[in-house]
């Protein structure tokens, strides 16, 4: 355990004695201590439920199962609960403040724009004022000297980025305005040139931010509506400043980022946006998290410096990174962590990069741009890799890029493996991420996270471009788990959805294998549901899960297989064709619909008349029949070009399975196309043993074109969990059929009486 978390460990142990009632709140605790981070402190207190000194009342509630605990049972509590039961600290639960802070920021809002602007209008106004409150509340306690490093050094050749730096504490970001949001609410008049003057003094480093957001106009927008200094004025009221001594009821990073992702879910629920495209909730990204870093395949991790890379191709809000590198820092408090991501929309890498920038993150590597279409790092591989791609979404806008590159670099670029039909682009994603893994056998580990929804497990036959990716993936075993989510732990969506494991550097254990864990049972239901989301991860399930995964073993909620148990090959299985040929006058009309017999100077009504001399028997030889044809068309001096001889062949014909078999030119039987059928065999059983079995047992004249036979992969997650119901009895269900009835006819009776 690292120092850091043992000092936090016994700050909140003495906290929670000190408190006089037993049955206490999180917020009470908090404010006795100020020094201890939101991740850490929750971190504690499930340390502290596990060890049997809490009990878990409620979300944000706790009662202490003791009111006085001896110095050597405290010690004994304390050995117990500060051991993991997984490599790594086990994470928190979601802060319960979020969506407070979220509805506060919405209401204060709402009052100055309803009417002007309508509510799916809010987000390109409250978004970026709420960045610009929490950037000014986090800068307020180092305004003056910033305001001094700016006098003394105006003058100067020399670059005084770092004397900004030192004069903020070691903040990446300063703003060299006189004003801030208390001073700007002194002059109603001057609003918009004073707001102006106050977004133009912000660093280079930050200042971005506000041009994605279109600041300039928005001021603009808003003073020509005569709302701009009142939206100010109620800005300035909101308590955005971070949770310290000075302000006990402030805000810690992570309820900010999770009230910037409560907005935004909002806002894309009244413009009818994904907001899941975004950003991911909290409690499932800890969950991805835990299950990341629940392996001892990097003994380095606990090194002293150790340098770990983190990426996230569709960064949203950065809500993986910034969970991610707080996990590992609480783990080894001397680790050095660089983050790299890449993000779509525009106003989201504003919120990712400003809320990176507050909490001290590297943002030099957190990139906007398409990941797909222009890979923002081509060269680099990374260690750590998390990601929740969108579901279901097309990928037709850089369809010309990915193609082109698949077909150009094929297994040297990313996308070598298979391209998936155009309306999902979610398995582009994952092999994007495999791309950026360090190679196999190199010593060094990459691991992957990603969460994606059922279509990948399944979709598309043997021999398409997703299982041809699922092949890829099982044949070069980078696939270590697939963690079953439950139903709506989603903003955006209540379907089925999975964490899929990768890693380059298994465990010896795991080797060759792929563990399957049903966690759709592991959770809480919300007391208010947020948009689709109705269910949250609670400490004790991301824990539970965890060491399902971790244990590595056969149970109820974990299955464990080999990767060539979901490998099968597709073989086509024909039969002979069988056809009857008579000159019948319903296969006679069949004629008029071959247009190529109108060609070439062929009279359609001759051709029939020379038919009809054939006469009506029936015959169940191709080849004898071809013979009579060719001396009847002889006769009416016809010729038939090769296509006209076929139209008239197939418009005569009908399958008879009492006729003789078809050949071809070489002899070989000819395949019926409408008794063509597949089967898929098992990938390591024999195909001859299993046509026997299971084909020619009940169609003798079989047979396999073994040039068709394609291999494919798929992974039926539920088969393997399967439960079987024996059905109600019969008595039982005409016991009830029978009430039923009973009581329709008693109503009837009772109306027309």
């Amino acid at each position: 355990m690292s120092p850091k978390l043992s000092t936090a460990s016994e700050q909140v142990r003495e906290a929670v004695k000190s408190l006089s009632n037993p049955m206490f709140s999180t917020a009470e605790l908090l404010v006795k201590v100020p020094g201890v981070s939101r991740e850490l402190f929750d971190q504690v207190l499930l340390r502290m439920v596990q060890a049997g000194e809490l009990e878990r009342v409620q979300r944000g509630s706790y009662q202490r199962q003791d009111d006085v605990i001896s110095a050597n049972d405290e010690v004994k509590a304390a050995k117990t609960a500060l051991t993991p039961s997984v490599s790594l600290t086990p994470l928190v639960s979601v802060a319960p403040d979020a969506p407070n802070i979220a509805n506060l920021i919405w209401a204060t809002a709402d009052e100055v724009l309803r009417g002007d602007y309508k509510p799916h209008e809010y987000g390109s106004v409250i978004l970026p004022f709420t960045v610009m409150r929490r950037i000014d509340c986090v800068l307020a306690p180092t305004k003056a000297k910033v305001l001094e490093t700016a006098v003394k050094h105006a003058k100067s050749d020399i670059d005084p980025s770092i004397f900004f730096e030192r004069a903020t504490g070691g903040l990446k970001f300063w703003n060299t305005s006189k004003f801030d949001f208390n001073t700007l609410t002194n002059d109603a008049a001057g609003i918009q040139k004073n707001l102006l003057d106050y977004v133009g003094g912000f660093s280079a480093s930050i200042r971005d931010i506000f041009d994605y957001y279109k600041a300039v106009d928005l001021i603009s927008d808003l003073a020509r509506k005569n709302l701009l200094f009142l939206l100010v004025q109620k800005f300035a009221k909101v308590n955005l400043h971070p949770r310290d001594e000075a302000h006990p009821n402030g805000v810690d990073n992570a309820d900010m980022g999770q009230a910037f992702e409560e907005l935004i879910r909002r806002f894309s629920e009244q413009s009818n946006e994904t907001a899941g495209e975004h950003y991911t909730p909290r409690d499932a990204i800890r969950l991805a998290v835990e299950l990341l870093f629940t392996t001892d395949e990097d003994p380095t991790l606990g090194k002293e410096q150790r340098i770990v890379t983190l990426y996230d191709p569709t960064a949203g809000t950065g809500g993986m990174l910034s969970v991610a590198e707080e996990h590992l820092k609480n783990y080894n408090t001397s680790i050095i962590v660089r983050p790299y991501g890449q993000e779509l929309n525009e106003q989201t890498y504003a919120i990712c990069k400003a809320d990176m920038l507050i909490k001290g993150q590297d943002i030099s590597k957190i990139v906007l741009g398409n990941t797909l279409s222009k890979d923002a790092f081509p060269n680099e591989k990374f260690d750590y890799m998390l990601s929740n791609p969108p579901y279901g979404v097309d990928w037709k806008k850089v369809k010309d890029e990915v193609e082109s590159e698949a077909r150009k670099l094929g297994f040297k670029g990313r996308f070598g493996p298979g391209l998936p039909r155009v309306s999902d682009g979610q398995t582009l994603f994952l092999l994007h991420l495999i791309s950026k893994m360090h190679p196999k056998g190199s010593n060094e580990t990459s691991r992957i996270a990603i969460v994606l929804n059922g279509s990948p497990l399944f979709s598309g036959g043997a021999g398409s471009g997703e299982s041809e990716i699922r092949r890829y993936v099982l044949e070069n075993d980078l696939l270590e788990a697939i963690v079953a989510l439950p139903t709506e732990m989603f903003y955006n969506t209540g379907i089925a959805t999975y964490i899929w494991i990768l890693s380059n550097n298994k465990e010896a254990r795991r080797k060759g294998k792929v563990q399957l864990v049903n966690a759709t049972e592991f959770f809480g239901k919300m007391r208010r549901s947020l948009g689709n989301k109705r269910r949250e991860f609670r400490v004790d399930d991301i824990a539970r899960i965890a060491t399902e995964y971790g244990n590595f073993k056969e149970s109820e909620y974990s299955k464990i297989l080999p990767t060539t148990a979901f490998g099968y090959k597709t073989i086509v299985v024909e039969r002979p064709l069988q056809l009857n040929f008579q000159v019948s006058p319903e296969r006679l009309a069949r004629l008029d619909d071959e247009a190529v017999l109108t060609k070439n100077g062929l009279d359609l009504e001759d051709l029939k008349e020379a038919l009809i001399g054939i006469g009506p028997d029936v015959f169940k030889s191709r080849p004898k029949f071809i013979k009579v044809l060719g001396r009847a068309l002889e006769r009416a001096n016809i010729t038939l070009k090769a296509p006209q001889c076929k139209a008239v062949l197939g418009a005569l014909s009908e399958r008879d399975e009492s006729a003789e078999i078809c050949f071809d030119a070489k002899k070989r039987p000819e395949p019926d196309s409408d008794l063509r059928d597949t089967e898929n065999v098992p990938l390591g059983e024999d195909i001859a043993e299993y046509v026997a079995r299971e084909v020619l047992r009940f169609v003798p004249d079989a047979w396999v074109d073994e040039d068709k036979t394609k291999v494919g992969y798929e992974i039926p997650f539920t088969r393997y969990f399967y439960k079987y119901v024996a059905p109600r009895a019969l008595e039982l269900i005409d016991g009830e059929l029978k009430q039923v009835t009973g009581e329709i006819i008693s109503s009837l009776k009772l109306v027309t009486a």
